[in-house]
């Protein structure tokens, strides 16, 4: 049997003096979405950052094919992609700029054409030369997920609440993009709010309520 590409065991999440969450074992395949749902405070928002290394947990490990993310940091952080809640972009960048910016941080170098080709195919055709500070709240959003487009080849997605300020149009076109990468062999784990999103029952997924 191949080894689960993600893994957590014994996960234990303290805020404070109060534990969040604990004793949580899970193997998440290649080629599966994880959707983590619950209430404002369940540490939906903690889980995530633990994946990613930038939370260490009060127990337990993250791993990844198997070995601890803290082992295998270099390869690890090749293979990640990671969304914030907030869009976490510089208001005095472009959108074009700020999406080469981000795409960097997970070892992409886009060219212009590809640049302007995700931000066009997020909807924001047109505002490559834009100063973030100019768009909507939407739109905003968009640049950051515009980053996703140029990740195809990233092996995991964890995102926080990516439908937060989305339309239909737009929550219907990143529900696309995260089956494609799921269909590709991916991991993706999110988090959100909506229940009325539309995944195929097709799709390889998991839910995990905390």
């Amino acid at each position: 049997m191949a080894t689960p590409a993600l893994q957590f065991r014994d996960l234990r999440c303290v805020r404070g003096d109060r534990a969040v969450f604990g004793g949580l074992d899970l193997d998440i395949p290649a080629g599966r979405l994880l959707r983590v749902t619950g209430p404002n405070g369940a540490g939906k928002t903690s889980l995530l950052r633990m994946i990613c290394g930038l939370l260490l947990p009060a127990r337990g490990e993250v791993r990844w094919h198997g070995q601890r993310i803290d082992a295998v940091r270099e390869d690890f952080h090749r293979h990640l992609v990671h969304l914030g809640h907030a869009a976490a972009l510089k208001d005095d960048l472009t959108a074009g700029e700020n999406l080469r910016a981000a795409a960097r941080l997970s070892g992409l170098d886009p060219d212009a054409a590809e640049v302007e080709s995700a931000l066009a195919a997020s909807g924001l055709r047109g505002h490559t030369g834009l100063p973030v500070r100019s768009l909507s709240q939407g739109q905003r959003r968009r640049v950051a997920l515009a980053r996703l487009v140029l990740a195809k080849s990233n092996r995991l997605w964890v995102l926080d609440e990516p439908f937060n300020a989305l339309d239909a149009a737009a929550s219907a076109w990143l529900v696309q993009l995260v089956i494609a990468q799921v269909r590709r062999g991916a991991v993706v784990v999110l988090t959100t709010h909506d229940a009325g999103l539309a995944w195929p029952e097709s799709l390889p997924q998991m839910e995990l309520a905390l």
